[in-house]
């Protein structure tokens, strides 16, 4: 199984307000950046987006290190939240309609075909990879050209 790691961030001006995201992949020598800007979204969308993003570009089943400073993707994985609200039917802890379920059910579809390993990367702490992708993401919320609403929730 091909190892591939995976490092993503998102970026919103306003949440909500404009948002991008920005990914790299990298396997053996290989890297591929992508990013994409959206007119209006939230900084949780870009979050999850990003990670989808990478997932759904590997065309093949891969054993994949996927690096995230977002403590709102990263603990939901590692820590059975999503188990949790699927259990309650799409539903908090605190009985409200989880946000952004949409992407969270994407999100798994994306995964399911791979062996995920999920690292939380502190933001904003030098780390290489995790600074080129908030430029990225950065770059993509500002830039001129977007796609449509990515939709928001909240």
């Amino acid at each position: 199984m091909r190892q591939v790691t995976i490092f993503t961030d998102g970026a919103c001006k306003g949440n909500p307000g404009p948002g991008g995201f920005g990914v790299i992949l990298a396997c053996g020598p290989h890297r591929h950046e992508i990013s994409q800007g959206y007119r209006r979204t939230t900084n949780n969308r870009m979050e999850l987006l990003a990670a989808i993003v990478g997932l759904e570009a590997l065309k093949e089943p891969c054993a994949v290190r996927l690096h995230s400073d977002s403590r709102y993707v990263i603990d939901a994985l590692t820590k059975n939240w999503i188990k949790g609200w699927k259990a309650k039917g799409w539903k908090t802890s605190t009985n409200q309609p989880v946000k952004n379920q949409d992407l969270w059910l994407r999100l798994t579809e994306a995964a399911a075909n791979h062996q995920v390993e999920w690292k939380w990367v502190r933001g904003h702490a030098g780390h290489v990879e995790n600074e080129r992708c908030d430029e990225l993401a950065v770059a993509a919320a500002t830039q001129r050209e977007k796609f449509e609403d990515a939709g928001f929730e909240g």
